[in-house]
């Protein structure tokens, strides 16, 4: 071509590649290699690692609050793992005494009150203090573990976008949707977290529809996480549905909400089967 005549003819001391028949040069090697690397991936490493923490330590907030594109200011950061460090001591005190009161014939799917061994406990003023334990167990302990938890999540979500209109998950992280969601049933479950975990899920979807709005759509890490969500919301349901006539579940699990927790089902049920 007449471009790549004058590049010859322009002598040894132009440097480069000839031009392109277009006129515009090639982009340098490095920017393709950028370019190719930019791509969204999803983050195996992340997810198998958070997954196994939470089943194992329940220690997987803080890996998620490193890899989160929307950091908190550091004074938020300190208070939400002072908030986990409290929760989790209000837990583990909890789970000691309940432990030791299982021990001596303490019934898991009944009231603090209509327990036969606090009926019989001496002197009756130690009922109330059983019953702030368990409600500084069941209530704000669990709110002060779960409440970073979430929030965690919500930030690293809100960065789980891209342009790209469909981009599908890759088998490892069908892999790791079961146990995930899992987890976030036993949480919601076991903890007693079912209106947070609404709000939480709630705040997700809000937040794929405005961003569908701007041309933003969710990457392989966004749709694992409201892909689990989803799950774990079936799981709880089903789990609901099954226990639903119970009638001595009922007199633990009184109100609207009623979300009986697995380690009372266990107590109530399977433990008094594996006797027999």
């Amino acid at each position: 071509p007449q471009s790549a005549a004058r590049w010859r003819r322009s002598g040894p001391w132009r440097w480069g590649p000839p031009p392109s028949p277009t006129g515009t040069s090639p982009p340098p090697c490095g920017l393709c290699r950028r370019q190719s690397s930019d791509r969204p991936r999803f983050h195996l490493d992340l997810w198998l690692s958070f997954t196994f923490q939470n089943w194992i330590l329940d220690v997987g907030r803080p890996v998620m609050l490193e890899r989160s594109p929307w950091m908190l200011p550091g004074l938020a950061v300190r208070l939400g793992i002072i908030a986990v460090s409290m929760g989790t001591t209000l837990h583990l005190a909890a789970d000691s005494i309940t432990r030791r009161l299982l021990l001596i014939g303490y019934q898991l799917h009944l009231p603090v009150r209509e327990n036969p061994i606090m009926r019989n406990l001496k002197p009756s003023a130690l009922v109330d203090f059983f019953e702030l334990l368990f409600y500084y167990d069941d209530t704000v302990g669990h709110m002060m573990w779960c409440v970073p938890f979430f929030l965690v999540l919500v930030l690293f979500f809100n960065g789980c976008f891209s342009r790209r209109e469909q981009e599908r998950m890759p088998p490892s992280a069908w892999m790791l949707l079961a146990p995930n969601a899992a987890y976030y049933w036993y949480l919601i479950t076991e903890g007693q977290t079912f209106i947070l975990f609404t709000f939480t899920f709630f705040a997700m979807t809000t937040t794929v529809m405005h961003q569908r709005r701007r041309g933003l759509f969710l990457n392989s890490d966004g749709r694992f996480m409201f892909y689990s969500f989803s799950a774990a919301l079936i799981l709880v349901v089903i789990w609901v549905g099954c226990l639903w006539n119970d009638s001595i579940l009922r007199t633990k699990v009184p109100g609207l909400i009623y979300i009986p927790r697995p380690c009372t089902v266990y107590t109530l049920h399977l433990h008094q089967m594996s006797h027999i």
